[in-house]
């Protein structure tokens, strides 16, 4: 099993060149069950990315493009007469897929934003009064630009919050783009990607990551972590009790990751930047700057 993730890790680091770090840590929100948000200036490799994990994992993948006059039931689906028939059929949207790419999400109105909120937390939609179930496994990576930039709308909080992760990929370093520009195109190379982990064998590892042992010294560690954020003036709210789910299921597959049955504080501390960044609302942008003050200040149990 851990040998699996391992191929994976190693195969993912081809395509994506000097990102290791931030190519576990997506690796480690789909074991834990979450979605991911990738924010970034355009060309650094965020779709990419989801692409890559797309294909390694053999999973159902479909690309939505936000725009500005994208719909609803563009992304969910909707009920269409059938008059051969006489009847109402549902013709399901792109969300029915086992890996959604909702690409550039902030381009969307938040009224187009808000119908992946409920396919991300219940995992199924609601139309007209009925309801359909998603495929299992299901994931959401979504990309955005930076909020500075010109047609973008901000996501709200109760949006960012169904987002397990957000990741910066940032540029590569200078030998990792030199290899970049000398190498094969990551399209072509994707399209040679082999199913390394397929679906019933990744059903199995998010199982053994809710086996992983929190012992009582480390979720001590890991309240003290959320009660800090809600005591501290350094920022607006608090981490909400979903949050604190977040960062302890993420801890879970990071030590489940490195092989290891039980968490340990530097878990909690590896994916704390990833998990509570986006939820923290300090006066800065930075995920490791936000939560910088936590871990200098919160002493391990």
């Amino acid at each position: 099993m851990h040998h699996d993730t391992q191929q994976l890790l190693a195969t993912a680091n081809q395509v994506i060149l000097g990102k290791a770090h931030k190519i576990r840590l997506a690796l480690c929100c789909l074991l834990a069950r979450g979605h991911l948000l990738i924010e970034d200036i355009p060309g650094v490799g965020k779709t990419t990315l989801a692409h890559t994990l797309a294909k390694l994992l053999g999973l159902d993948y479909q690309r939505i493009q936000f725009t500005s006059d994208i719909l609803p039931a563009d992304i969910i689906g909707a009920t269409i007469f059938d008059a051969k028939n006489l009847s109402f059929k549902f013709h399901p949207g792109p969300v029915f897929n086992q890996m959604v790419l909702a690409d550039e999400i902030n381009r969307a109105t938040p009224k187009a934003q808000s119908a992946l909120l409920e396919a991300m937390e219940e995992h199924h939609v609601t139309v007209e009064g009925k309801t359909y179930p998603l495929p299992n496994p299901f994931f959401v990576i979504a990309t955005q630009n930076p909020s500075h930039q010109i047609g973008t709308f901000p996501l709200p909080e109760s949006q960012l919050d169904r987002f397990l992760m957000r990741l910066e990929l940032g540029y590569p370093g200078a030998d990792a783009e030199r290899l970049l520009l000398k190498g094969q195109s990551r399209h072509s190379l994707i399209a040679t990607l082999p199913v390394l982990l397929p679906p019933e064998r990744l059903l199995a590892m998010q199982e053994a990551v809710t086996q992983v042992h929190v012992a009582d010294p480390v979720l001590d560690y890991c309240l003290a972590i959320i009660n800090y954020t809600r005591m501290s003036p350094d920022y607006v709210c608090g981490l909400s009790p979903r949050a604190g789910l977040a960062l302890l299921n993420a801890a879970k597959a990071w030590a489940f990751l490195d092989r290891r049955d039980a968490v340990i504080p530097e878990d909690l501390q590896a994916v704390l930047a990833a998990v509570a960044g986006h939820r923290l609302q300090p006066g800065q942008s930075d995920s490791v700057a936000i939560v910088a003050p936590i871990l200098a200040q919160v002493a391990v149990r």
